[in-house]
């Protein structure tokens, strides 16, 4: 079906206002901040799921559409998620999630129950989400495995993480103030609609590109696109629920075409209030229970805190504007050094030679570097020690760091 109509940056007047609304909106749909929190990994969520027809509904604008996305007022849904991302990383068999969850291969403290190591593993692969909600302070989010589960619970004050696998048992204590933060990390098609409309500006096209069915909803189809060249986002789209507003599936395609980078979507949903015994839970008999901060993890396994992140973005260098931004970060130390590369400096030639191999050497007038690449986000670092991150070419990546010279 051929689009509605384009809309530019008149489709996104009154942005600052919308994104405002949605924030106030996001503690209402699918997980608590506790989940959000430590799912900031899970950014990469869902195999295809087949739109079936193109329902017969009203045309609407993209300005329009986007307004109804805002006044969106799900508060209690059950359903199911499938959840996958592709971003074409080498397989490291499974030592990607250990390093993420800041855990050892043989193991170490703490539980497998936690939360912010379990749902790392949404980062990577095909998983299936059983998720329900009945307001801001009861949400639950269950991860099917081969033979096991791990669900995540809040109900008001507490919040229970449980591993059937291991029979173990991690206990916690809400946020106060989650509603306000829940916005804040992308992990449902609602959040991560919310994350890619903050995009939409004057480099930006978006329009309303027809219907679809989706988990037996109707929905338009709302679609982003950057206007310009450089970037490895290819397009974003957005199914909306044609009665309620709440998205059920987004879908991030990159420039390079092929599958999915990103796509997550509902396969299955309703909107009738879930029982209330859906969130309780007492630890079963012999699980072995881990109290919040009852155990030191290790530094760089903390999640950081909001103000800590704000202050590392404080003079953080951006070159560019839009989707062909690139930050860059002087790490004050040297680089990966030639001889390095090449192997001619014993086992630290090695394991430069292994990193080396993994990304593309590069030169320009900042000197040399090497840049390593995903499906999505690409980053190059000089021999000098600088970084130039972000969702672009490595061309583009070159032509930022000549820039900075």
């Amino acid at each position: 079906m051929a689009p509605y109509e384009s809309d530019d940056t008149t489709a996104v007047a009154d942005a600052d206002e919308l994104r405002a609304a949605r924030r106030r909106k996001a503690a209402r749909y699918v997980v608590p901040a506790a989940v959000l929190g430590v799912a900031a990994g899970t950014i990469g969520l869902v195999p295809a799921i087949a739109d079936s027809g193109s329902p017969d509904l009203p045309e609407i604008t993209a300005q329009q559409l986007i307004e109804k996305i805002a006044a969106s007022d799900v508060q209690q849904l059950s359903g199911t998620v499938k959840i996958s991302t592709d971003l074409g990383l080498p397989d490291l068999g499974g030592l990607e999630s250990e390093l993420m969850s800041g855990a050892t291969p043989s193991g170490g403290e703490g539980s497998s129950a936690d939360p912010s190591a379990k749902l790392t593993e949404l980062a990577s692969g095909t998983h299936t989400l059983r998720v329900a909600a009945d307001g801001p302070d009861k949400q639950k989010l269950s991860l099917l495995e081969d033979a096991a589960e791990y669900s995540l619970i809040h109900n008001g004050k507490d919040v229970w993480g449980y591993d059937s696998a291991s029979n173990e048992v991690y206990h916690g204590t809400a946020t106060e103030g989650a509603e306000q933060r829940e916005g804040e990390v992308p992990a449902t098609p609602q959040e991560l609609a919310e994350e890619a409309l903050k995009a939409v500006d004057d480099t930006t096209s978006v329009t309303v590109d027809g219907t679809a069915q989706v988990a037996g909803r109707d929905a338009y189809k709302l679609v982003i696109e950057p206007k310009q060249s450089g970037s490895t986002v290819g397009a974003i789209s957005v199914a909306v629920d044609a009665k309620t507003g709440l998205p059920l599936k987004f879908t991030l395609t990159p420039a390079s075409g092929g599958a999915a980078v990103v796509d997550a979507g509902f396969t299955q949903i309703s909107f009738a209030k879930p029982a209330a015994s859906t969130f309780d839970f007492t630890p079963p008999k012999g699980a072995k229970v881990t109290e919040e901060g009852s155990v030191d993890a290790p530094e760089h396994s903390q999640q950081p805190k909001e103000e800590d992140f704000a202050k590392g973005l404080d003079g953080l260098n951006v070159i560019g504007e839009g989707w062909t931004s690139v930050a860059v970060i002087d790490s004050g130390a040297e680089g990966m050094p030639s001889d390095a590369k090449r192997g001619d400096m014993g086992d630290a030639g090695a394991m430069g030679s292994f990193l080396g191999s993994l990304g593309d050497e590069v030169t320009g007038k900042f000197g040399s570097g090497t840049v390593f690449k995903t499906r999505l986000v690409n980053a190059l670092i000089t021999d000098d020690g600088k970084v130039y991150v972000g969702a672009v070419t490595k061309d583009a990546l070159v032509k930022a760091a000549d820039s900075g010279k």
